[in-house]
């Protein structure tokens, strides 16, 4: 059943922690390897991540980049390695870009607030965000001063983590709530006298508990339906931010993982389900078929099983980088790859 004591939150999903010294200039992330890709028929790059981050930068300059004709965001065809500094600068230039032609006062003023308060956020977006999510609506944030960027660049924010309209009680416990008002109200419920206020925070602690996953099958059914076709945007969700693309009305994530600099074949990653059933896919949007073991099968190897490998590391690999670990506990982790194996040797057709 549902826990006794609910912890204080450290801060909202997104939010981190002060450092509590400065960190000496030239550690590791400050540098970031650059992928290059062939993009609708050109050469271009995509900035990777050694590290897990959350990093809205990476999100938000791979969009950039993408959409460089409209962008203008180029980088050298050489070129390997970028310096967090490089990338503030060329966000900062977007960001100048977005000038207003006309040249009344008013308009005028009201740009110079939007790139004096885009400024002061500038330095946050390498190290994380202070986001914090209605539960309400797939574009329904909390209006935080760190959402002028994405407003100004024209850059799309989406959640999926949206309670289920089918379950009136917790459309009820939740209502408009964001996150960090819901945390607080599962606090203040849990206090009460009033029964039925007790009964609504733990209503409203299920669901916490139960989505924990921070995307529910409502929320992705509204995101691809929500987002346009070959739109490109930002997808928020475990304190990560991802670029986003809806192809064919499907949902895709870019790949910026610094493991696969030399795949590039592995370009995006599909977002068809919330527990982490994931493929990989070429620029494309084509399966990709990473390389296997070289020398094991004589033969071509089975694409089907290279796949189910390619999601069982994927599945494994998600469950350990969450904090808090993900629901997918070992035993079902191990009953997942078990069922797999049974539909491996029992193949049936696909409807």
């Amino acid at each position: 059943g549902p826990r006794e004591e609910l912890p204080v939150p450290a801060g909202p999903p997104g939010a981190s922690p002060e450092p509590l010294r400065a960190q000496p200039p030239g550690r590791e992330q400050d540098f970031y390897c650059v992928k290059w890709i062939r993009w609708k028929g050109e050469r271009t790059p995509v900035v990777t991540q050694s590290e897990n981050g959350p990093c809205p930068l990476l999100a938000i300059i791979n969009i950039l980049l993408l959409q460089w004709k409209a962008s203008g965001v180029k980088l050298p065809p050489q070129k390997e390695v970028i310096t967090a500094e490089e990338l503030m600068a060329h966000l900062g230039n977007c960001i100048l870009a977005t000038q207003p032609r006309d040249t009344s006062e008013g308009l005028q003023l009201n740009f110079q607030q939007n790139i004096n308060d885009s400024m002061m956020v500038l330095p946050k977006l390498s190290t994380g965000l202070d986001v914090n999510v209605r539960f309400t609506g797939v574009s329904d944030f909390e209006y935080t001063p760190e959402c002028i960027v994405f407003d100004l660049l024209n850059i799309p924010l989406y959640h999926g983590w949206l309670v289920d309209p089918q379950s009136p009680e917790q459309v009820q416990a939740v209502g408009k709530l964001s996150y960090n008002q819901l945390v607080e109200k599962i606090i203040t419920c849990k206090q009460a006298s009033d029964s039925s206020l007790v009964s609504e925070g733990l209503v409203a602690e299920q669901f916490l508990e139960s989505t924990a996953s921070q995307l529910t099958f409502h929320g992705l059914c509204e995101l691809t339906a929500r987002a346009r076709e070959g739109e490109l945007g930002v997808f928020f969700r475990n304190n990560h931010f991802s670029t986003m693309i809806k192809h064919q009305g499907h949902l895709y994530l870019l790949v910026t993982d610094q493991g696969f600099l030399q795949e590039e074949a592995v370009v995006w990653e599909s977002l068809h389900s919330v527990d982490g059933d994931s493929c990989f896919c070429d620029t494309d949007f084509h399966l990709s078929h990473s390389p296997g073991k070289a020398g094991v099968a004589s033969g071509p190897p089975d694409p089907r099983l290279q796949q189910r490998q390619v999601d069982q590391d994927f599945m494994v690999a998600l469950s350990l980088q969450q904090d808090p670990p993900s629901l997918l506990s070992d035993l079902e982790l191990a009953r997942q790859l078990q069922h797999e194996e049974y539909q491996q040797h029992h193949p049936h057709p696909h409807p």
